[in-house]
C-alpha cells in the first residue's frame, strides 16, 4: 500500500503529523502542570513576598512623583525685543531697553519652560476689553521651579526726555492760557469718536482761551492730528503729546512703581492696564503743572474759573447729606497740591490690578475720609450736582426722547437742575456709549446749544 493511500479523508502522512503534534500539545501540556505543582510547593512566605514585590512595582508604575529641581533665577529684569520675541524665544537679552522702540516690554513668570506668547495690550476704545488674565501676587518672582516668560507690553516712555517737557513748557509758554485742561487717551484712534470730539467742543465753547494738552500715544500721530485739524484750523489751543512716564512719575513713589512693573515685580491684575495707567497719569499731570483735569466723556457747560483745589463727589448718602463716594473723572487742583502727592501714594502702595475702581474712584473717596479734617490738605469737595447730576444707571434717560409722563416730567426738572447748578455732565461712555442719541433728547438739545463746529 502506498504511503499517500486515503483513510477516510486524510492521507497517511496527514495521519503521522496529527499524530507528532498530539504528542507536542501533551507535553507542553505535562511541562505546564509540572511547573504549577512545583509553584505550589514553594513556601507561602516566598509567595507572599512576591505579590508584595508585584504590587509595589504596579504602584510606582502608576503613581510615580516627577520632581523638578530648581532652576537658577538670575536677579535682573529680563527685557525682551519685539524682533526677538518674534524670530526666536530663546534668544533674549537682560539688561538693555531699546528706546527707539514704541513699547517696553516688562516679564511675568509662569509654571513652565518656554515662552509661551506675547500678552498684547493692545489699545482699544473700551477699558473693560483692555484686560490681562493675570492673578497673581506682587511676590511672584520668587517663586522657584520651571518658569514660562509672559511678556507685558507696557506703552513706552519717549527715548529723549527733554523732548516732552520742552514741548509742553513751549505749548504753555507760547500761549496766554486762561486755564489749562488735560485729558489722557491710552486707547486707539478708532475709537476716538464725535462723543469725545464734542467734549473738546463744548470745552472750547465755555473756554475759548483755554488751553488743552492730550496726552496720549495714538492721537501724537499724523493721523491723529487729521482727527483733530478741526481745532487746529480754528486756531483753538491744543496739542496732543505721547506720554514720558519717567518724567511725570519723578521724584514721586509713582517712579518705584512703575519701575517695579517694568521689572514684573507687581502683577498688572486682571483690570484693564491701561485704565490704571490713566488713573496715575492724570493725578501726576496736576501735580506736575497744575490744572484741570477731564475724562474725555463731559458736556463742558459753564466757565471753570471760579473752582480751585475741588473735586466732585458722585454720591451722597441719603441718611445724613454727607458724601459717600467721590470721582477722579474731573480734577482741579494747584501744582504740587498735597492732596495730589496723598493720592499718588496711595496709588503706589496699595494698588491693586484685580478690583475694578480700587485704583481711580475708590482710591480718591478712602484718600479723603482718612485725612477729612486736617488743616493742611486745602481743597473742596463739589456736590453731584456740580459734575456728575446724573448717575450712570439713569443716564440713557438723557439720550432717549421721553416717552411717558413719568419720565418727561423727570426730565423736566433735570433740566433745570443742570442748568442752574452743573458745571459739566459727565456722560458715562462706559455704560452709554452703545445707547443712541435721540432727537429731542436732553442731550440732543445741549449739544446744538454747546457746539461750535455746529454754527460754522
Amino acid at each position: 500500500m502506498e504511503k499517500n493511500t486515503i483513510r477516510g479523508d486524510f492521507t497517511v502522512a496527514d495521519c503521522n503529523y496529527f499524530s507528532k503534534l498530539q504528542f507536542s500539545v501533551f507535553r507542553r501540556h505535562f511541562q505546564k502542570r509540572a511547573l504549577l505543582s512545583s509553584f505550589c510547593c514553594l513556601p507561602t512566605s516566598l509567595l507572599a513576598l512576591a505579590l508584595v514585590l508585584l504590587l509595589a512595582y504596579s504602584a510606582v508604575s502608576v503613581f510615580y512623583l516627577y520632581v523638578q529641581f530648581p532652576v537658577r533665577i538670575s536677579s535682573e529684569p529680563v527685557v525682551f525685543f519685539p524682533g526677538n520675541v518674534r524670530e526666536n524665544a530663546r534668544k533674549w537679552t537682560s539688561s538693555s531697553v531699546n528706546l527707539s522702540s514704541n513699547v517696553i516690554y516688562a516679564v511675568e513668570e509662569e509654571s513652565s519652560a518656554v515662552i509661551s506668547r506675547t500678552t498684547r495690550l493692545h489699545l482699544l476704545h473700551d477699558f473693560d476689553n483692555f484686560s490681562l488674565p493675570f492673578g497673581y501676587s506682587s511676590d511672584f518672582p520668587s517663586r522657584m521651579g520651571r518658569r514660562k516668560k509672559r511678556v507685558i507690553e507696557i506703552p513706552h516712555l519717549q527715548a529723549n526726555r527733554s523732548r516732552f517737557s520742552s514741548r509742553v513748557k513751549r505749548f504753555f509758554s507760547n500761549y496766554s492760557c486762561e486755564l489749562r485742561f488735560f485729558m489722557t487717551w491710552i486707547s486707539s484712534l478708532e475709537s476716538f469718536t464725535d462723543r469725545e470730539l464734542f467734549t473738546m467742543e463744548s470745552l472750547f465753547n465755555s473756554h475759548p482761551d483755554a488751553c488743552l494738552l492730550i496726552v496720549s500715544n495714538s492721537m501724537d500721530s499724523s493721523r491723529g492730528k487729521q482727527i483733530l485739524s478741526r481745532f487746529f484750523d480754528n486756531n483753538f489751543r491744543l496739542m496732543a503729546i505721547s506720554p514720558d512716564y519717567d518724567y511725570l512719575f519723578k521724584n514721586t513713589m509713582a517712579a518705584r512703581w512703575f519701575d517695579q512693573l517694568r521689572k514684573g515685580e507687581i502683577s498688572p491684575g486682571k483690570v484693564s492696564l491701561g485704565q490704571n495707567l490713566s488713573n496715575l497719569l492724570r493725578l501726576s499731570l496736576i501735580y506736575k503743572f497744575g490744572g484741570i483735569y477731564m475724562d474725555t466723556d463731559f458736556i463742558v457747560l459753564k466757565k471753570f474759573s471760579s473752582l480751585r483745589n475741588v473735586i466732585g463727589a458722585q454720591n451722597l448718602d441719603c441718611k445724613t447729606g454727607n458724601w459717600s463716594r467721590l470721582n477722579n473723572a474731573v480734577m482741579i487742583f494747584d501744582k504740587k497740591h498735597p492732596l495730589l502727592r496723598k493720592f499718588i501714594q496711595e496709588f503706589s502702595l496699595t494698588f491693586d490690578g484685580d478690583k475694578w475702581g480700587h485704583n481711580g474712584p475708590y482710591l480718591v473717596s478712602r484718600v479723603v475720609k482718612r485725612i477729612s479734617g486736617r488743616s493742611e490738605y486745602n481743597f473742596t469737595v463739589l456736590p453731584p450736582s456740580a459734575f456728575y447730576p446724573v448717575g450712570w444707571r439713569r443716564i440713557s434717560r438723557l439720550l432717549e426722547r421721553p416717552r411717558e409722563e413719568f419720565p418727561s416730567k423727570w426730565l423736566g426738572s433735570k433740566v433745570e437742575e443742570i442748568r442752574s447748578q452743573s458745571f459739566a455732565i459727565h456722560m458715562w461712555n462706559r455704560k452709554s456709549r452703545s445707547i443712541k442719541i435721540e432727537e429731542g433728547s436732553l442731550v440732543s438739545h445741549l449739544m446744538l446749544d454747546f457746539c461750535i463746529f455746529c454754527n460754522l
